[in-house]
């Protein structure tokens, strides 16, 4: 009797093996398909000198200011508040508020978790989303967004910081 023969057990651990490898190699060739990194640069304010890059805002000195809130006067009524950082499961949150006449004009993340890829495709959606809620809300009155709960109580609890700092 031949070994590959129809019912054979060795004819099955080839074909099961042969499967196996087949899959690994097609899994491991996926790739994602957008960057995260572009979606989370495209809503800095042009002309700001907000810097996204975690780990605080420069100030007009150089010296940087990670956590507590700061804040600093601007052109024609217009005030930008940086709220504390929220310490989260999956690392700090910090927000920077402008705020023009009383009403948010913007709202940058300075630090959010970005140390891993799962954690950029998470902020690449959340973050966009939470400032467009604040946005549309004008206060930190919004929802959780799905999947980036931890962030988004973070966001929530910086930006409340932020808002009665600036006496809103």
């Amino acid at each position: 009797m031949h070994p590959l023969k129809r019912k054979s057990p060795l004819r099955r651990i080839v074909l099961a093996s042969a499967a196996t490898v087949s899959g690994t190699v097609i899994l491991l060739s996926l790739k994602p398909h957008t960057s995260p990194s572009v979606a989370l640069g495209a809503h800095a304010p042009s002309g700001s000198s907000a810097s996204s890059v975690p780990g605080g805002s420069k100030g007009s000195d150089g010296s940087s200011g990670p956590t507590g809130s700061g804040g600093s006067g601007g052109s024609a009524g217009s005030k930008t508040v940086t709220g504390t950082s929220v310490p989260t499961r999956w690392g700090p949150v910090q927000v920077r508020v402008t705020m023009t006449k009383g009403r948010i004009t913007d709202v940058t993340a300075v630090d959010y978790p970005q140390d891993n890829p799962r954690d950029q495709e998470i902020n690449g959606y959340a973050l966009p989303q939470l400032r467009r809620e604040v946005l549309a809300a004008q206060s930190a009155s919004i929802d959780t967004v799905s999947g980036a709960s931890y962030t988004s109580e973070g966001y929530r609890q910086s930006l409340q910081s932020a808002l009665d700092s600036a006496g809103l």
